[in-house]
């Protein structure tokens, strides 16, 4: 297992500051096989202790830490392109027909259509329920917000200098600052905006060449990102590596993390269709 350092962060309580030690334990808590998947890409987490699995085929599955599957759909495949809503519903693309679905109670209904955007990654944001979407067309991307009903009220392709943000959003996230945090593999880099669709900055690693994956944010704002050939990187708000909390000596091709409310860290990789579940943090 990774050796993880403590972290000091700043915690406001009412008006007043309290510093705290953050302390990173990654003890393993439990082990996942999930049934009918090949691999697991891409882990969504319900409140119920319910998750869906996707692996790059066509498989979409839910499933309980006992292993049920609960529930199964044939998609046309991808990489970070399902989320759970704050009310318990799937969301997913099917990138095939360019249309978003919903799932509400066992009933799969058309969300939204993106038009001739091939829709790649999704997020429904824990901040207002907005569903934040990451797309290509034709040498272009761009993520796009839609509200709950799924109207589309933002689009973010470039920045102020009008340069082309993204060339690849396939995972996607929200930070508790509202920024958006993308993983873009044709990048090479995780490209993080603000939540007016500014610039903020874009990491792309230190070692060797940067193949980001899976992405989520912590309570405090942490950024961590799987890096596919090399390791999870546990990066600060503003894009600072802090440090890594897998190596490849740890984990074989990591490609999903996302982390429940009570600081569980949840782990997929690309060969297997195993998920590790692990105690993420607790203060000191």
């Amino acid at each position: 297992m990774a050796s993880c350092k403590p972290l000091k962060v700043q915690m406001v309580r009412g008006r007043e500051g309290t510093e705290c030690t953050l302390a990173l334990s990654l003890r393993t808590l439990a082990e996942f096989r999930v049934p009918n998947v090949c691999n697991a890409f891409h882990v969504s987490l319900e409140k119920s202790n319910k998750f869906w699995i996707s692996d790059t085929v066509d498989s979409l599955v839910q499933t309980n830490p006992e292993g049920a599957v609960l529930n199964r759909i044939r998609t046309s495949g991808g990489e970070g392109y399902h989320t759970v809503t704050d009310e318990e519903n799937l969301i997913y693309a099917d990138r095939m027909m360019n249309v978003i679905n919903k799932i509400t109670e066992d009933k799969i209904k058309k969300f939204t259509k993106t038009g001739d955007w091939e829709p790649l990654s999704i997020h429904s944001s824990r901040i207002n329920g907005d569903i934040l979407v990451g797309m290509i067309r034709e040498g272009e991307a761009k993520v796009t917000r839609y509200n709950r009903t799924g109207r589309e009220i933002q689009n973010i392709q470039k920045d102020n200098n009008g340069e082309t943000l993204y060339v690849h959003p396939h995972y996607i996230t929200e930070n508790i600052n509202g920024d958006i945090c993308t993983s873009d593999i044709g990048k090479q880099a995780v490209v993080v905006v603000d939540r007016l669709g500014n610039y903020r900055f874009s990491y792309e690693g230190y070692e060797s060449i940067f193949s980001p994956y899976g992405i989520c944010t912590d309570t405090v704002g942490h950024i961590l990102v799987c890096d596919y050939k090399e390791a999870v990187y546990l990066l600060d708000q503003d894009g600072h590596f802090l440090q890594h909390i897998f190596t490849k000596k740890d984990l074989v091709f990591p490609c999903s993390v996302c982390l429940d409310d009570k600081n569980n860290l949840y782990m997929g990789n690309a060969v297997t269709e195993i998920v590790k579940m692990y105690k993420y943090l607790h203060w000191v």
